[in-house]
């Protein structure tokens, strides 16, 4: 019996500089599924059992990352068409652990998430001015 697949150094930091949150790798995956299709935020929204408006902003971070496009016209659809073929298969290798290994990938994602708001937090800390010898 093994346990999950290791998270190489590589993807270790793809996660952290490109994967803000476990909702948003859900909506590329979701996205991924099936390239063809194109995503308005209600229906991203009833996929990933979140309100329109988180929906929506997760779709415009995926176009503004390069993950995805965007169609003309008034409804704003989104497909997935990552910008490079490095990217898509860091996405693709992503999506295989995540399958192997979602506890690994959610605590990696959220162990960054919480480190970036405890250094925020800790810059409003009031400290005891140094002592003048």
């Amino acid at each position: 019996m093994t346990g999950p697949p290791h998270i190489s150094e590589e993807m270790q930091r793809f996660v952290v500089l490109a994967i803000p949150s476990v909702p948003y790798l859900e909506a590329i995956l979701l996205l991924r599924a099936d390239p063809l299709l194109a995503w308005d935020a209600e229906q991203v929204a009833r996929r990933l059992y979140l309100n329109e408006k988180a929906a929506q902003t997760l779709l415009d971070q995926l176009y503004a990352a390069g993950v995805a496009t965007v169609g003309a016209g008034e409804e704003r659809r989104f497909c997935y068409a990552p910008q490079t073929e490095h990217m898509r298969s860091m996405i693709d290798a992503l999506a295989d652990i995540y399958s192997r290994n979602l506890i690994g990938v959610s605590n990696l994602i959220h162990s960054t998430t919480n480190s970036k708001a405890r250094q925020f937090a800790d810059a409003f800390v009031f400290r005891k001015p140094p002592e003048n010898p």
